[in-house]
C-alpha cells in the first residue's frame, strides 16, 4: 500500500490553522506518509512541507534543501540564537512572499523516521526551514507574521485575484518553496 502524491491544502483549509497531535510511534503507515510526503514536496519544489499541509495533523515534517534531508516527528525548538528577515513562500500559499523574522540558530530535538531521538544545532536555510514547518505543527502561517492591517489587505486582494505584493512566478527556477 503506498500513498502517492499528496494533494497540498491550501489557505482556508482548517487544517491548516489546527495544532497537530504527537506521533506515538513510527510504524508503517507513517513511513509511507513521509514517502508520500517527500514524492509531494519534490513534485512541487519545496524544500519542506509539514503533515498538515497534506491534510494530517500529526507532528511530521519532511526537509530537503538540497544539501540536508530529514524527517522530524514530534519536534521541539530548544534554543534559538539570532535573528534575521528573509522572504519565505509557502506550498500552502501559493504565489505569496511575506518577510519572516527567524532565529539564524535553532537548537532542536526530534524523533526521526527509524524512532531515534535527534538532538541538533541547526543554522541558516535548515534553521530556517525547521522553524517554518515548525509552525505548521502549530497551526501557524507565514500570513502571522504579518500586521493585522497589511493581512487584511494581502487576504483581501487574494480573495478578488489582484494581490500585487510579492509574487513567485510559476517559471522561476531559482526560487524553491517552504
Amino acid at each position: 500500500m503506498e500513498f502517492g502524491p499528496l494533494k497540498i491544502r491550501l489557505y482556508g483549509d482548517p487544517c491548516l490553522e489546527t495544532k497537530s497531535k504527537p506521533v506515538k510511534e513510527v510504524g508503517p503507515v507513517e513511513r509511507m506518509l513521509i514517502s508520500a510526503m517527500f514524492e509531494t514536496m519534490g513534485a512541487c519544489r519545496g524544500v519542506g512541507l509539514a503533515a498538515p499541509q497534506v491534510g494530517i495533523n500529526e507532528q511530521i515534517f519532511v526537509v530537503d534543501t538540497g544539501k540536508t534531508m530529514f524527517v522530524a516527528i514530534n519536534p521541539k525548538i530548544l534554543k534559538t540564537a539570532g535573528s534575521e528577515v528573509m522572504e519565505e513562500g509557502c506550498l500552502s500559499i501559493p504565489r505569496v512572499l511575506v518577510d519572516v523574522k527567524r532565529a539564524k540558530t535553532v537548537w532542536v530535538e526530534f524523533t526521526n523516521h527509524e524512532n531515534r531521538q535527534v538532538r541538533a544545532q541547526l543554522n541558516g536555510l535548515v534553521a530556517k526551514v525547521f522553524q517554518h514547518e515548525y509552525d505548521h505543527l502549530q497551526g501557524k502561517l507565514i500570513l502571522d507574521y504579518l500586521s493585522p492591517k497589511d493581512r487584511a489587505k494581502i487576504l483581501s486582494q487574494m480573495k478578488n485575484g489582484s494581490y500585487t505584493g510579492n509574487v513567485l512566478g510559476e517559471d522561476d527556477e531559482d526560487r524553491r518553496k517552504i
